[in-house]
């Protein structure tokens, strides 16, 4: 009996995903295969640093010449994102689309418990009827600040054409009916420690990422007071 073969598109993107697996990889970005404490709490087998998915900017111009690509068939007049390794990727997305879209940058904070995410100003202006939009983020968990992104423009009176980022999870539905491009669309299942299969068979558990968080400050330096 012979094996069922699989569609070559889903090969494809089999491939790719490994590849750029690999890519995140070697950037210290991604951990896998190990009993790990999340910041929330739970644990799961898999951690992205997002911070040092950027870090190396051969491989950024690479995978944002990739999104790119993907979106070249769409005039795009704007690239929007948000944080800093988002950003960093959109200049690269930018930078490579066929359209020579403009850059902006939108800030995340907390209002009343509540997430919210803001657009400066100046670039407030920019945004003008009609404005083609697409967005970029480097790691989507929960798909919130891509629909507050998605609100902010629509409310500016611009549209959004698509959605790139790095690694998606596969279990995030977007309030959204553009097409939607990540170069990684994986799962990495979370656990309540009570009911963690890795606990119940005794593996140790990585505190690295949540004790970093804790017992570090970043580095800085203050201008001296003059007398």
């Amino acid at each position: 009996m012979t094996a069922a073969r699989k569609d070559p598109t889903t090969v494809e993107n089999e491939v790719r995903e490994k590849i750029h697996l690999e890519i995140l990889k070697r950037t210290g970005a991604y951990h896998a295969n190990d009993h790990i404490l999340l910041p929330s709490g739970q644990h799961t087998t898999e951690y992205i640093e997002k911070t040092l998915v950027t870090t190396e900017p051969s491989f950024t111009e690479g995978l944002g010449a990739v999104i790119a690509k993907h979106f070249a068939q769409w005039p795009v007049d704007m690239v929007l994102s948000t944080g800093p390794a988002a950003l960093i990727l959109s200049h690269c997305v930018a930078r490579a689309h066929p359209s020579r879209p403009t850059v902006i940058y939108g800030t995340k904070g907390l209002s009343g418990g509540k997430r919210r995410v803001s657009l400066p100003v100046e670039f407030q202006r920019l945004v003008r009827a009609g404005t083609k939009i697409l967005l970029v983020e480097d790691l989507v968990s929960t798909g919130s600040t891509l629909n507050l992104l998605i609100n902010l423009v629509e409310q500016l009176g611009g549209l959004v054409v698509g959605i790139g980022c790095l690694w998606r999870r596969t279990s995030v539905e977007l309030d959204s009916n553009r097409p939607v491009f990540s170069l990684v669309s994986r799962d990495f299942p979370t656990y309540d420690p009570e009911h963690c299969p890795f606990c119940a068979k005794g593996m140790p558990l990585n505190e690295e990422f949540v004790r970093r968080r804790h017992a570090r400050r970043p580095s800085s330096v203050q201008e001296p007071k003059v007398p």
